[in-house]
Order: C-alpha cells, then sequence, then structure tokens
C-alpha cells in the first residue's frame, strides 16, 4: 500500500501557494495515454464543507473499472488549511483528501476528481495538483466550465466540443446524456484529454455525472453529517 502523506512544508498563505503551484505544474506529465477505461480501479473523489465550523470531509470511493462496483471507499475529516481563494481551491481540499487515500488498502488506479486538472487559469487545478503529489493518474471532470469559453456540444451522448482558453484547449465540453448539460472533462496528470473523456463515458451508464464521482459526493456528505454532529 503507498503512503498519501500530506507535504509538511503545505502553504498557508496565498503567495506562498502560488510561489508552489508554480513550482509543481512544471511536474504536470500530459504525454501518457493512461489506464485505458474498464481496466483496473477507478477512485472517485470529492469533498463537502461546513463552513459554519470550518470543517471539511473528503471522500474517495474505489470501483472496479469494469462492474463499476464499489471495491473500498474512506472518508476523512479535518480542519480547513487554507483561506478561500478563487484558483487555489485545491489547497483547501488536498490535505484532507490525501488523509482519505492514505486510508486505503488497495491501489486506487486511475482518480477522478469533481473538479479540474488543466482547465485551470494556471493549468494546474485539483487533479492536475493531486495527480503530481501522488503519483497516480488522475483527470478532472466538472459540472461547469469555469472560465473557459466552448460551443454547445451536439445533443447526442458522446459529442464533444473543445474547452477554450483563447486558441488553446484545455479540456473538453462532453455530454453524457442525450438533450442534457455537457460535463467538463480535462486531463490532470499522466492522461491524455481523449482517454479522460473515454473514462468519463464508461463512468456514466446512466447519470450525467460518473458514478465515481457520485458515490463520492454522498459519502463525503455523509461523513460530514456525521463529524457535525
Amino acid at each position: 500500500m503507498s503512503s498519501y502523506a500530506m507535504p509538511s512544508d503545505w502553504p498557508t498563505d496565498e503567495r506562498t501557494a502560488r510561489a508552489v503551484q508554480d513550482a509543481l505544474r512544471t511536474r504536470v506529465v500530459l504525454d501518457e495515454a493512461g489506464p485505458p477505461p474498464g481496466v483496473g480501479r477507478v477512485t472517485g473523489v470529492d469533498v463537502a464543507y461546513d463552513d459554519e465550523r470550518d470543517i471539511v470531509a473528503a471522500a474517495v470511493v474505489v470501483l472496479d473499472a469494469a462492474t463499476l462496483d464499489v471495491v473500498e471507499e474512506a472518508t476523512a475529516v479535518g480542519k480547513v488549511a487554507f483561506p478561500y481563494v478563487p484558483g487555489l481551491l485545491a489547497f483547501r481540499e488536498i490535505p484532507t483528501v490525501l488523509a482519505a487515500l492514505d486510508e486505503l488498502r488497495s491501489d486506487p488506479g486511475l482518480v477522478v476528481c469533481d473538479g479540474y486538472g488543466v482547465a485551470h487559469p494556471r493549468r494546474f487545478g485539483l487533479a492536475s495538483h493531486l495527480g503530481v503529489l501522488t503519483g497516480l493518474p488522475t483527470i478532472g471532470v466538472a459540472k461547469n466550465p469555469f472560465t473557459f469559453a466552448y460551443e454547445d456540444p451536439a445533443a447526442g451522448r458522446g459529442s464533444a466540443s473543445p474547452l477554450l482558453d483563447g486558441a488553446e484547449e484545455v479540456g473538453r465540453a462532453l455530454r453524457t446524456r442525450e438533450g442534457v448539460k455537457p460535463v467538463f472533462v480535462s486531463a490532470g496528470h499522466r492522461v491524455s484529454l481523449d482517454r479522460a473523456c473515454a473514462h468519463t463515458l464508461r463512468l456514466t451508464p446512466r447519470y450525467r455525472l460518473p458514478e465515481s464521482t457520485r458515490r463520492a459526493d454522498a459519502l463525503c456528505r455523509s461523513a460530514l453529517r456525521e463529524a457535525a454532529g
């Protein structure tokens, strides 16, 4: 079992966090295809906040990639470790996510984050940050396009259009259900954008959002309710 310990010098202010982002984003790997869809394990990651108590709960749910059955799950609850700053949300979430990952006995395989990878103003969202710190292949599947432009994909499941920052494709708007609002997929670390979209379609047999995200979302909310008493 791997250890996913938090770095000892975790930043607590915006200036230091931006310097850490600048240093770590050079280590993002985007020239690996990544694991094939339907093989091995896929792990969903999500967090929930209790702003009144300054608490964050993280959940990780490991699925069998072929059947989407739950193999293992873990949660962690902690104090929010960083102020709310747009573009730096990973610094609020990663400490508790790492604590939850560290509880797992099985290999997470591909990690699917409810958020962004390189579809981020500094090309280093949660999925990329988590991937670099853990070495795991990661992708981001978000519910909205952040600040980026896109054309609405065709109505059919599997239709996609580029998510653009100027002329640069940072991700894709991907239709996972016919006639339903798309999700926004980006590569995180050690996975190509094409394969990130293929994984997302494999993970959405019935609903708009990936099964990995749906299960992690329910679990982190439950953990937060339990922690809040």
